[in-house]
């Protein structure tokens, strides 16, 4: 019953999806990235299925149904190798198939240290935004409905490093800010070395032909199996790197990734209201 339930989610996702608004859009700091004020007001860059030039950083926020809300949020890390963000595909499609899990989801324009003439750095100030966006998130968790115990981050690529940036920091013991991990196809960056039991439990999925991400994704869940903390991991046999969502593939395995993730949710209690 439960594969069914999943399963008509996955179909109805992309109509549902149109009929999900973004509630709201919230700068980090009101008066810009400390150090860096003077950028407040430089307007971004956007063009298909790119943002860059991100110098005030903001997250939007789309809340679950309030009747459906299970209580759990999750903050979005959009990939593009911190050159640009992959806003739609890898941010604002991802919130809107948690949000039909009753999961409120809210995803993060966060500062590009790659980009052209940036002045920001790895990992300072991507690390700086998603912590700054996890404080606003606990701090308003009452009027938006959500359980301060169910609080997650996922990423794809390099926002798969990001999240682990704030996952792990600098001892690779997990952090109290964060709940449970989603990575998909996530780059080195971040990846520790070692973690202790209590890791953030992770749900990791990549394809065993991605150049970039396969290996790192193997040393995180051997890591995780070192320490016996809790990880599901995925490596599909094709996709690439950057399939997204899935929903433009060919192949059944990349187009119905979501599924997937959608029973480890429900299989962990984070689709269990409280």
């Amino acid at each position: 019953m439960k594969k069914i339930f999943i399963s008509l989610i996955l179909v109805q996702l992309f109509s549902l999806a149109q009929q999900v608004s973004a509630d709201e859009i919230q700068y980090l700091w009101e008066s810009g990235a400390p150090g860096f004020e003077h950028l407040k007001d430089e307007k971004e860059k956007a063009q298909d299925w790119w943002v860059k030039s991100v110098h005030n950083p903001s997250m939007t926020i789309f809340l679950a149904d309030k009747e459906q809300a299970n209580g759990t949020a999750v903050l979005i890390f959009p990939g593009g190798g911190h050159r640009e963000l992959v806003f739609d595909e890898e941010g604002t499609k991802a919130a809107k198939f948690l949000n039909t899990l009753g999961v409120s989801a809210f995803v993060l324009k966060y500062r590009l240290a790659r980009e052209e003439g940036s002045p920001y750095i790895l990992p300072d100030h991507p690390q700086q935004d998603a912590q700054r966006a996890l404080h606003l998130i606990r701090s308003n968790a009452e009027s938006w409905n959500i359980d301060a115990s169910k609080i997650g981050v996922m990423g794809f690529s390099a926002g798969g490093e990001v999240a682990s940036m704030v996952a792990y920091g600098n001892s690779g013991s997990g952090s109290k800010s964060v709940d449970f991990q989603i990575l998909i196809y996530p780059g080195p960056l971040g990846i520790p070395d070692k973690v202790e039991k209590n890791a953030p439990p992770t749900f990791l999925l990549v394809a065993a032909d991605d150049p970039c991400c396969a290996s790192p994704s193997l040393k995180l869940l051997k890591v995780y199996q070192k320490a016996r903390a809790s990880i599901e991991a995925h490596f599909l046999a094709r996709g690439g790197h950057g399939f997204n969502m899935g929903d433009r593939s060919k192949l059944k395995t990349i187009a119905s990734w979501p599924q997937r993730l959608g029973d480890w949710l429900e299989d962990s209690g984070y689709l269990q209201k409280n």
